[in-house]
């Protein structure tokens, strides 16, 4: 009899998030004793760290391999939100030995080439732009927003991801995308991919934030991931 080897979820929060942002779900996760952790990327600390060069995508995609590898994580099954959906792309380009499955959160689905500026919305580029005008180097959170979002370091959002291939390796793929928000930039990916027999497809009727919005609906369907 062959052995069934445990997986390990990793959450990458997206833009101006930290890893607390997944902290409903991580908490459920283990609940049902599954192994979990989840990110705060680097630029989007609670406390400010200081930095000696400008924080890219692929300082992003890089402090994600790292912590994989130093944890010696395998059947790692990456979980990303939003922007995170470049994040964990690159780091299947990378690593994808280390790599179960990839799971997009109402998030950006790049290619070669791809920018989360290229993939987004005319909406959110306004917003990056805007954002970004009192330093052009962070994206700061529209006002009123959760007191723990952070400043978003720009250039990861401009970066173009330089992919080799290796993320397509990858064959279990979900894509769960959220349908109660108006200005969703990701209606596009859904459509795209809803009938493809290469991804599962999921709909929650919820607003961007379905860790905070619908936790059980969202931890049910990462532990079918895990069957």
């Amino acid at each position: 009899m062959i052995e069934r080897t445990k997986k390990t979820y990793l959450f990458i929060p997206g833009g101006w998030h930290g890893a607390w942002i997944f902290d409903p779900i991580t908490m459920r996760m283990k609940s049902y004793e599954k192994d979990c952790f989840s990110l705060t990327l680097p630029g989007l600390e609670q406390k400010a760290v200081s930095q000696d060069k400008i924080i890219n995508l692929t300082t992003h995609i890089q402090f994600v391999i790292d912590f994989i590898v130093e944890k010696k994580l395998t059947d790692v099954i990456l979980c990303g939100h939003s922007y995170a959906g470049m994040v964990i792309t690159g780091v299947a380009d990378i690593i994808p030995e280390n790599i179960f499955g990839l799971v997009y959160i109402d998030a950006y689905i790049p290619k070669d080439g791809d920018s989360c500026w290229k993939l987004t919305s005319d909406h959110y580029r306004e917003l990056f732009a805007a954002g970004a005008a009192a330093d052009g180097f962070n994206v700061v959170s529209r006002p009123g927003s959760d007191s723990r979002r952070r400043p978003h370091p720009l250039a990861t959002f401009m970066q173009s991801l330089q992919l080799i291939g290796n993320y397509k390796q990858i064959r279990n793929l979900t894509f769960i995308y959220l349908s109660g928000w108006e200005s969703t930039p990701f209606r596009q990916l859904y459509e795209l991919h809803k009938n493809s027999p290469e991804w599962r497809v999921e709909v929650i009727d919820c607003e961007h934030n379905v860790m905070e919005h619908r936790p059980d609906e969202l931890t049910e369907i990462l532990l079918s991931i895990d069957k």
